[in-house]
């Protein structure tokens, strides 16, 4: 008995569905405040929007171990939900190298997130700047930075 009905629905919600509502927080555990997920790096805008509704809506189970890369066999894959490894500090990664989403193996020509290279240069030069800096300067960019 299915009904062919379309347009909105009848009745509109009243608040938003929160997958944690008669839980109690824990911030130690692993996505609380304390904890925070990592960043998604290396996937499609598409597939970041797929892993980020997962972890909206309580469906995000976060990888124990690394996961066994699909292109090469090496344990290399650190985060959930990828299938290529994505790059390291020693080496580039197999998605990387051929320029393919680390999730769903397509051809794209924009990747979200930084590269972990990237992100250790910019943390080296912040660094310099402020050997370099007065205690003022210092303090104010070790603030930015913590935030």
């Amino acid at each position: 008995m299915s009904s062919n009905r379309q347009g909105p629905p009848k009745h509109q919600n009243r608040y938003a569905w929160n997958p944690n509502a008669n839980r109690k927080k824990n911030e130690t555990e692993l996505g609380g405040k304390l904890r925070p997920y990592s960043d998604i790096t290396g996937v499609c805008p598409r597939c970041k929007d797929q892993i980020e509704w997962k972890r909206r809506y309580g469906k995000y189970k976060p990888l124990v171990e690394p996961g066994k890369c699909q292109k090469c066999g090496k344990r290399a894959v650190r985060q959930a939900y990828h299938n290529l490894c994505f790059g390291k500090l020693a080496n580039a990664g197999c998605a990387k190298d051929s320029g393919v989403c680390a999730k769903c193996s397509c051809r794209v020509d924009r990747i979200v997130g930084r590269d972990t290279v990237e992100v250790e240069a910019e943390r080296k030069t912040l660094e310099e700047a402020i050997k370099n800096a007065r205690e003022r300067d210092r303090r104010t960019l070790l603030r930015a930075m913590n935030k």
